[in-house]
């Protein structure tokens, strides 16, 4: 690929909701270019960027796949970003690292939430974009319809520049509104176009729609709008220079229509992204923690990671956008945020999966190094001993999770390992180890995205593991106080082993989670034994007496005892004082605790109350509400047994357009209808015992 001046270069994302047809769109872009010598199909498995085996098998785009193509001597580099929302924190990441994007809208289903979800990060991104009507050959598509679900969520300032000839499986082809021409295509996936006269059918509908666009770029420029006042008219170069101006302020959205998988309207939808979107020159300045850093080709080098792979032959790969300055492959630059140097491994432009090599990198490209050792996504590579840092990446809080175990003891061993390779390309995935259940837990984004990362884990690394409901940590505390005695007294025959203790055990205030006191007075109980007393309690309290979980927010005074100057043994103490605990815990009046979380629900208003319904019915308890845009934010504290399964609830309340975060708040009393179930369920566990519950 021949080297393109930066003018000459477009970085764009293509988004929307999932199945709208973008992997297909960019297939067709990459076929009618050159960069294929084939029409590849999602169907058949073999586009350039749904190349992973889990996207080739569920037929969906689970990762962005970066690709690029020439047209009409200038580069365009696309990011096809997946549309599901379970993997829109990787469609979030790619756009850092674009100037532009398409927003491919399903010409039967119209807008829908991963339409509303991409345009969000549009607006928040302050990018400029473009609609793109797709599957206007299918039955039932409707362009009109379209449009006007288009008008409904975004508004009128998102225009059509073209309108279909014929339509469903007789969409044939389209009228330029811009060139005022029209244009047929071939059925045969070529591509082939040949210009027409504009149907009589729809000469009187071109014309008005021509009048409505030229009016409305003249309308966002003084001089065209004079120009419109005198001659009635603009030139299509005129049209094409206001438009371009208009797009990029965003005072104007254009409506461009294809049909990706026949190959329709597919040519002028490269000449509108040419035309109209702007080159990585447009954004003159780039914000950064240091200030603001020039985007030139003179300045010092800084870049983005905006991705991070896991590739079986070349390791850990790394995608940056260069946003100033060159950089050259075997370099040694800085990541400013861990503030270490990293030497590149080499310098790749990708395709899909196919790596090629770029003798340098230049401000506005987008390329690929290997091996990089402590660079992660979000992290800013500089020129050198540069301290420039651009803000990093944020990616949403999991909202599910599982507990997962190895099925075999080899699956045990390289289990770290493989969870290390899978949270280096996917900084949304977690696996860690909860301290108080010793289980691994896996959190993700939904259960699409827990689901595909235990595929990964055993298709690329061959480790097995179930999958299941993870484990509550209930607590327990007790309500009252007690004075007990253990006494641990054992005879064999030759040395014999005796404790003897008398404790007294009374609640503490939430936060304080145990105290011991030594109270011992006149030497009742030698000194030395005391810290095995204390420990046996310690370790006594691990397991408590109702259903086998953790003993809090207590505290135990010793005050007396007795010991033999031969039997007494700190192991003889250790076991009295674990009686006396167990004993003393069952008279304070012993409960169950269990960890309230705090939940903020982002949702539109007309799922409020559904919402808020189905809270209550998990015991939670709403806590206020707030306004953010155009989305409501439930504030509740709800059990965290109640909310394992919130996540897909949510998803079908709110039709996908609802989100969520969670994070502990604290432990509050189980009602006591529900400690029996967890009492029984702890028994058929083995944590605790029948005998031990009756007792």
């Amino acid at each position: 690929m021949k080297d393109y001046p930066v003018v000459n270069i477009r970085n764009i994302a293509i988004v929307g909701h999932g199945s709208s047809g973008k992997t297909s769109l960019t297939s067709a872009m990459l076929f009618d270019v050159g960069a294929t010598t084939r029409f590849t199909k999602v169907d058949k498995g073999n586009t350039i960027t749904d190349y992973d085996p889990d996207e080739i098998e569920r037929k969906i785009s689970i990762n962005s796949a970066l690709c690029h193509c020439e047209w009409k001597d200038h580069k365009l580099n696309i990011v096809d970003c997946p549309g599901y929302a379970n993997f829109l924190w990787d469609t979030r990441a790619s756009l850092r690292a674009v100037d532009a994007g398409v927003l491919v809208v399903c010409s039967v289903a119209g807008v829908e939430v991963g339409t509303e979800k991409s345009w969000a990060m549009f607006e928040e991104f302050e990018l400029p974009y473009m609609f793109v009507i797709n599957k206007l050959d299918r039955e039932n598509s409707n362009f009109e319809r379209t449009v006007d679900s288009i008008h409904e969520f975004f508004g009128r300032h998102a225009i059509p520049v073209q309108i279909p000839i014929g339509s469903e499986a007789n969409f044939r082809g389209i009228v330029d509104l811009i060139k005022k021409k029209a244009y047929e295509f071939e059925k045969d996936e070529s591509g082939k176009m040949k210009e027409i006269e504009i149907p009589e059918d729809l000469k009187e509908e071109a014309q008005k729609k021509m009048e409505e666009l030229t009016e409305m770029v003249a309308e966002n420029d003084e001089q065209l709008m004079e120009k419109y006042f005198e001659s009635g008219e603009l030139s299509t170069e005129e049209l094409i220079s206001g438009l371009k101006k208009s797009i990029i302020e965003k005072q104007i959205i254009p409506i461009y229509m294809v049909s990706a998988l026949t190959n329709i309207g597919v040519q002028p939808l490269l000449e509108g992204m040419v035309n109209f979107f702007p080159s990585p020159l447009f954004r003159e300045k780039i914000k950064s923690e240091e200030g603001d850093v020039k985007s030139t080709l003179d300045g010092p080098f800084s870049a983005l990671v905006f991705k991070t792979l896991s590739d079986p032959y070349t390791g850990r790969v790394s995608l940056f956008r260069v946003f100033s300055g060159k950089v050259n492959p075997d370099a040694t630059v800085t990541n400013s945020n861990k503030e270490s140097n990293e030497k590149l491994g080499g310098l790749f432009f990708l395709q899909g999966e196919q790596q090629i090599p770029a003798g340098q990198a230049k401000a506005g490209d987008l390329v690929a190094t290997a091996k990089l050792k402590d660079t992660s996504t979000g992290d800013t590579l500089c020129a050198k001993g540069g301290s420039i840092r651009f803000s990093s990446i944020k990616f949403p809080e999991p909202s599910i999770s599982f507990a997962i175990e190895p099925k075999t003891r080899a699956d045990e061993d390289k289990i770290s390992q493989a969870i290390h390779r899978i949270t280096e390309e996917d900084p949304t995935a977690r696996i860690e180890r909860d301290t108080e259940t010793n289980e691994l837990i896996i959190s993700g984004n939904g259960q699409l995205h827990v689901e595909i990362i235990i595929n990964r884990l055993q298709k690329r690394f061959n480790v097995n593991v179930d999958l299941k409901p993870p484990k509550i940590p209930y607590k327990e505390t007790i309500k009252g106080k007690s004075d007990v005695q253990g006494k641990y007294k054992k005879q064999t025959g030759g040395r014999g082993q005796y404790g003897d203790v008398h404790i007294k055990i009374e609640p503490l205030p939430k936060g304080k989670e145990f105290e011991f006191e030594d109270k011992i007075f006149g030497g009742s109980i030698p000194k030395n034994y005391i810290p095995s007393i204390e420990k046996g309690i310690q370790e006594a309290r691990k397991k408590g007496v109702i259903a086998g979980y953790p003993t809090i927010n207590f505290k135990v005074q010793l005050y007396d005892g007795t010991y033999h100057d031969v039997d007494s043994s700190d192991i003889a103490f250790k076991i009295a004082a674990s009686m006396a605990f167990k004993k003393g815990i069952k008279a304070a009046k012993p409960t169950l605790l269990e960890p309230i979380m705090t939940a903020e629900i982002y949702t539109p208003e007309a799922y409020m109350g559904d919402i808020m319904g189905n809270l209550n019915g998990r015991r939670g308890k709403v806590q206020g509400m707030e306004q953010k845009g155009n989305m409501r934010i439930i504030k509740a504290q709800v059990p965290m047994a109640e909310m394992l399964d919130f996540e897909p609830t949510l998803t079908s309340i709110t039709g996908g357009r609802g989100s969520f975060l969670m994070e502990f708040s604290h432990y509050e009393e189980v009602p006591g209808q529900l400690q029996q179930k967890i009492i029984q369920a702890s028994i058929k566990e083995g944590r605790i015992r029948p005998e031990e519950e009756e007792k």
